[in-house]
């Protein structure tokens, strides 16, 4: 039914699937690996499936007029597809899937370049230097702040500060910003610097990893 339903329906036609390589996951008995054993003796189907598709954003934007059409900027491959007999609580068995995304960067350079300048403790203030792209969307809302390296959410900063009310000086190709040597922290380690933009809402420069 599925088959005939992404043949005839055009919004299925884009959906792919994985190969059924588990065994029909209804009608079981409840608590069994049995087939329908009541009066009606149901036939066997693979009733629960999976199927996915990825939107083509580039694709929706050029039709549009925003950038030209390029290449699906995510990918997804299907890992492994499977049926789990040992659940019994229903006459389906689940389904699952696994899958692999992959994202191609829509901005290959950095918007932001910064590192840490001098030697980094919290016996001193400490300087950033960095430099923005023509392009960035600057704000008096953007932030730099310091992170250690496993860091994995931009809430996860130890210390930050703001690149306007914290700068010190500012050139053609640099600007300086400080930190007050009261927030580096005196167990120190590794750490880095990440620039936020909050008209972007993202995280846009990242430094090399740096001793403190």
């Amino acid at each position: 039914q599925l088959n005939m339903a992404k043949k005839k329906e055009e919004f299925l036609k884009e959906f792919k699937e994985g190969p059924l390589q588990f065994k029909p996951t209804y009608k079981f008995d409840l608590d069994s690996e049995v087939y329908d054993t009541s009066e009606k003796k149901r036939k066997p189907a693979w009733t629960d499936r999976i199927l996915w598709k990825v939107k083509n954003l580039s694709e929706v934007a050029s039709k549009e007029g925003e950038f030209p059409e390029e290449e699906n900027q995510i990918s997804v491959t299907l890992n492994n597809y499977v049926s789990h007999m040992s659940y019994g609580i229903s006459d389906h068995k689940p389904v699952t899937g696994t899958f692999k995304l992959e994202m191609k960067p829509l901005v290959s350079d950095p918007l932001v370049v910064l590192s840490a300048e001098g030697e980094w403790s919290a016996e001193h203030d400490v300087l950033i230097r960095y430099s923005a792209a023509p392009e960035l969307p600057s704000s008096a809302w953007d932030w730099i702040g310091l992170f250690q390296v496993t860091f994995r959410h931009v809430k996860d900063y130890v210390t930050y500060a703001w690149v306007e009310d914290d700068e010190i000086s500012s050139s053609r190709d640099s600007k300086e910003v400080y930190m007050s040597a009261s927030e580096i922290p005196k167990m120190g380690g590794e750490y880095l610097l990440c620039y936020f933009s909050n008209n972007l809402q993202s995280i846009v420069g990242i430094s090399e990893p740096f001793q403190v």
